[in-house]
């Protein structure tokens, strides 16, 4: 697409703080033509700290669906569109993906700011390894959990993923059946916030603190990777070993008849 043409802008919030929106941000919201928001309500807050006025529309996992060909259409059009979601990078764990996509799959220019997102600062203050890790978003909730915490046990990265205070215990008390409750793991919660923290212990401590402490507001669990991890080559090997013994003793059983 041309350069002066529409466009659209993925525009980070902040996760707690609201001073940690980058001035690039503000500038961006105060030039485009709209603002998609995740919650209205709550962005405004955010938009009256720093006078912005740009009209607001809602988009969220309820309506994008619905809302994503005319919002194409406007920025076809020339509009400059911006999208943020309640805290945040959009398209991590909240909407995004899908306008992207369509934007993309219409020849219209997406550019990314870069910005506040959760699992990041959890990770770099976590202790674990940051040169190589995986994020998750959010856990199956039912349906593959169990599947997921298997893979989750093999995996030698670090892993990242969002969890509820609701299901943070059950979620520790499943990784210590699936995992290993000796596995080093650390609880970060109300990130960029007043009552921040960052809990560091084996799964079983932190399953045990937390049934005694409630914990509230938004929680990232980073877990260390596995040790040591047998390739799919190790296991052929192992299995051909194992093959070529059996197909010995067999032979010598025969020898011996």
């Amino acid at each position: 697409m041309e350069e002066g043409k529409g466009k659209l802008y993925l525009v980070p919030t902040p996760i707690g703080n609201l001073e940690d929106i980058t001035l690039r941000a503000i500038n961006v919201l105060k030039s485009v033509d709209l603002i998609l928001a995740e919650d209205t309500r709550t962005s405004s807050v955010l938009l009256k700290k720093y006078g912005i006025t740009t009209h607001m529309e809602s988009h969220h996992k309820f309506n994008e669906h619905k809302t994503v060909g005319r919002i194409c259409e406007k920025i076809l059009d020339g509009q400059r569109v911006a999208l943020i979601s309640d805290a945040g990078s959009p398209g991590i764990s909240d909407p995004g993906f899908l306008l992207v996509r369509s934007c993309i799959e219409q020849d219209i220019n997406v550019e990314a700011l870069p910005g506040p997102t959760a699992f990041v600062p959890a990770l770099t203050a976590s202790g674990f390894p940051c040169d190589r890790f995986c994020f998750e978003g959010f856990l199956p909730p039912k349906k593959g959990r169990q599947t997921k915490f298997r893979e989750m046990a093999a995996e030698p990265r670090t892993i990242i993923f969002y969890e509820s205070p609701y299901r943070l215990v059950k979620t520790l008390e499943q990784m210590c059946e699936f995992i290993d409750k000796e596995r080093n793991a650390a609880v970060c919660r109300e990130i960029s916030k007043i009552h921040y923290e960052c809990k560091r212990d084996t799964i079983a401590n932190l399953a045990e603190w937390y049934k005694n402490n409630e914990p509230k507001g938004e929680i990232v669990v980073v877990l260390e990777g596995a040790e040591k991890v047998k390739s799919e080559k190790d296991y052929c090997v192992k299995d051909e070993e194992e093959e070529y013994g059996t197909r010995n003793q067999h032979g010598k059983e025969r020898e011996e008849e």
